[in-house]
C-alpha cells in the first residue's frame, strides 16, 4: 500500500486579509466610520490570532487608522468653519 505524506494545513490569515480589504474598500468607496473601525478591530484580532498574517494585519490597521484620522480631521474642520454660522440661524 502506498503512503502519501500528509501536508500541513495552510496557515489561516482570514482576519488579516479581511482587515486590509475592508480598510482599502473604505478608502475607495468613502465609507466613513463603521468600516474603518471594523477593519481596525479585525486587524488587531489578526495580530493576536494569526502570526503568519502580521504584515496584512498591520497594513489593515494603518490604512484604517489613516482613514479614521482623516475623517475626524474633516469633520472637525467643517465643524470649526460652520460653527459661527449656527448661532445666527
Amino acid at each position: 500500500m502506498t503512503q502519501y505524506p500528509s501536508t500541513a494545513a495552510a496557515p489561516s490569515r482570514g482576519l488579516s486579509i479581511a482587515s486590509l480589504v475592508i480598510a482599502l474598500a473604505s478608502v475607495f468607496f468613502g465609507w466613513t466610520f463603521i468600516a474603518p473601525i471594523a477593519a481596525f478591530v479585525l486587524g488587531i484580532m489578526g495580530l493576536r490570532r494569526e502570526p503568519e498574517g502580521r504584515g496584512l494585519a498591520w497594513a489593515g490597521i494603518i490604512v484604517s487608522a489613516v482613514v479614521l484620522f482623516g475623517w475626524i480631521l474633516l469633520v472637525l474642520a467643517f465643524g470649526a468653519v460652520l460653527l459661527p454660522f449656527l448661532f445666527f440661524v
